[in-house]
């Protein structure tokens, strides 16, 4: 069985006033990937932060980060860059080290916005 170009899931849902967005992953508008965890960090939050910005919120709307690592070796950098983006303060995170299912990125982000009433 091959996997659908397109799986079957929605950019983001919402229940009350939070967003819950799919996981994201670094890919460009060509369906490239750029070189090493920070350009592939900074893309995937763009990603987010597009996402949010559709919905009128923002990445200071973020409560809650999961972060997919496929290497620990990338902790590190990937801190540096996901540091410069989120203030403080920062949404709870859980970063775990994981196989991802698409060959190429080396990290998947899923987010959780509160929309302010």
């Amino acid at each position: 069985m091959s996997t659908p170009a397109t799986p079957p899931l929605s950019k983001f849902r919402t229940g009350g006033n939070l967003v819950f967005l799919s996981g994201e992953l670094p890919f460009k508008e060509d369906g490239g990937v750029p070189e090493g965890i920070e350009a592939q960090t900074a893309l995937t939050i763009d990603r987010i932060e597009a996402t949010l910005k559709a919905q009128g919120l923002g990445l200071s709307d973020v409560i809650s980060v999961t972060a997919y690592l496929i290497d620990a070796a990338d902790f590190a950098a990937f801190n540096q860059v996901y540091a410069q983006r989120f203030q403080q303060p920062y949404p709870a995170r859980t970063t775990v080290r994981a196989d991802l299912m698409r060959p190429g990125p080396r990290l998947e982000l899923t987010a959780v916005a509160l929309a302010q009433a």
